[in-house]
């Protein structure tokens, strides 16, 4: 099992989308196995890869409402049981992670060793500089718990020790999981010489999101060839038939780069299709017949329960909490599958509870509530919130606003809501700006696993 997650890729930043972006080898995943038209994830980083990593939404357990940033003491509860860790029951030997952790990184009780992987090499924050594998000036790159001197691009280096890392596990007599999320094409910009000539358009960009956007273009473009890398490795394990290849974005594109969501509206941070949709493949040869297409909605809790489902498992009884996400295989092998009586629900709160972001989407309709924190109905009528109500089947785009001619479609799909949000515990993380002034980061960002509970970087003396 092989999960590519990119960063900040919008719904228009892939080749099968948008011939401008020139990505074959993940195009290849879809042609050679299944697109996923409406796939859902987080309208932000933490959240996706802590669903992803449990099988429940990240609200439940204090994941949602922001990243988890440098200079925050949090990270995805160790009561939680990890994908990895049930595969490890499943006969899963080696459990691999090559790139952006981001669940928790100042406590060496949130390490992805600790929370169920048995290798990982790459770096505990997001937004790194590519070429100095740092961040806020401190150098952040790893194997296991050892800070490494190793030299390169980042997304090279993570594609190739993921790569080498499948042709070795790929010897042994047990299946592996390799879980690949690379930084890419999250800021800041910045790509190798040659990529930007052979992707981008640099000499004739306009200003300087234009700039950007060539640039981000690259770093797409050197993802893909990445991309490449490990679907040749595993070509060299003789496995291919029978490796799962699952590719897909943690949120939308940001809303400064045009175009690169179109024609979806929003970006990352909202949680408009643009922000919560993205592009999403998965080849399996032995099981998914090429060139298939699945438009039922689904996302990135449902990756844990498919996973286990396919290793041979039952993911709820290896833990006692309960699941939102579902086992996909039957949407994938059966004409028949139906998926439109379920609810899926997005929330963005990252600059605290005055300013929220709620919506829901149940049997082709969707509702949006932004403002100030939703607890009772009666707030959708005292001029606090802007409400949207679009029929999704109709106008996947959100471009017509039926609450004034669906004023019971609206309530019902509000107290659904009311009830996600009521779900967010009072020790989940706090609002994204807390605490960064005056934050020192660790050296090398180094974690001690003989002190799991011990808390590295701080703040200076007063």
């Amino acid at each position: 099992m092989v999960v590519l997650l990119a960063d900040d890729m919008g719904w228009n930043s892939v080749g099968y989308h948008n011939a401008e972006f020139q990505t074959p080898n993940i195009d290849s995943i879809a042609a050679d196995g299944m697109t996923l038209n409406r796939f859902y994830v987080a309208p932000m980083c933490s959240p996706t890869r802590a669903g992803l990593m449990t099988g429940r939404y990240p609200i439940r357990f204090g994941c949602a409402r922001a990243v988890i940033p440098p200079y925050r003491d949090f990270g995805l509860p160790t009561s939680e049981v990890t994908l990895p860790e049930m595969l490890a029951t499943l006969g899963y030997e080696n459990r691999g992670i090559f790139g952006k952790w981001h669940l928790g990184h100042r406590r060496a009780k949130w390490h992805p060793l600790a929370q169920g992987f048995t290798h990982f090499h790459g770096h505990y924050n997001g937004a790194i500089d590519y070429f100095e594998l740092s961040r806020d000036g401190v150098r952040d790159w790893h194997v296991g718990y050892e800070t490494s001197d190793q030299q390169g691009y980042a997304t090279d280096l993570i594609a190739e020790t993921a790569a080498e890392w499948i042709v070795e596990s790929a010897k042994a007599d047990a299946p592996y999981f390799c879980y690949v999320p690379f930084n890419a094409p999250h800021s800041p910009y910045q790509a190798p010489d040659d990529a930007i000539a052979q992707y981008g358009n640099l000499p004739d960009a306009q200003g300087r999101n234009e700039k950007q956007r060539e640039i981000y273009k690259a770093m797409i473009g050197r993802m893909d060839e990445g991309v490449g890398r490990i679907l040749k490795a595993i070509e060299l394990t003789g496995e291919a038939d029978n490796t799962m290849v699952w590719f897909f974005s943690d949120n939308g594109g940001v809303g400064n780069l045009r175009g690169i969501n179109q024609p979806l509206k929003g970006s990352k941070l909202t949680v408009f299709e643009g922000g919560t949709r993205v592009p999403a493949c998965v080849r399996w040869p032995a099981k998914i017949k090429a060139g298939q297409s699945c438009d039922v909605v689904c996302g990135y809790i449902d990756l844990l329960p498919t996973l286990v489902a396919i290793a041979g498992g039952k993911s709820q009884s290896l833990t006692d909490k309960p699941l939102d996400g579902i086992n996909l295989v039957p949407d994938w092998t059966s004409t028949s599958a139906d998926g439109s009586e379920r609810a899926w629900f997005s929330y963005h709160g990252q600059s605290g509870p005055d300013s929220e972001q709620l919506a829901i989407i149940q049997n082709g309709w969707k509702l949006i509530v932004n403002g100030p924190q939703l607890t009772d109905i009666k707030q959708l009528k005292d001029g606090s919130h802007q409400v949207r109500l679009f029929h999704l089947d109709q106008d996947l785009n959100e471009t017509s606003n039926l609450v004034k001619e669906k004023p019971k479609k609206v309530n019902q799909l509000a107290r659904q809501l009311i009830e996600h949000r009521a779900l967010q515990p009072a020790d989940a993380v706090p609002p994204y700006g807390v605490g960064s002034a005056g934050f020192v980061p660790p050296p090398l960002w180094k974690l001690d696993p003989a002190n799991p509970d011990e808390l590295v970087g701080g703040y200076p003396a007063k």
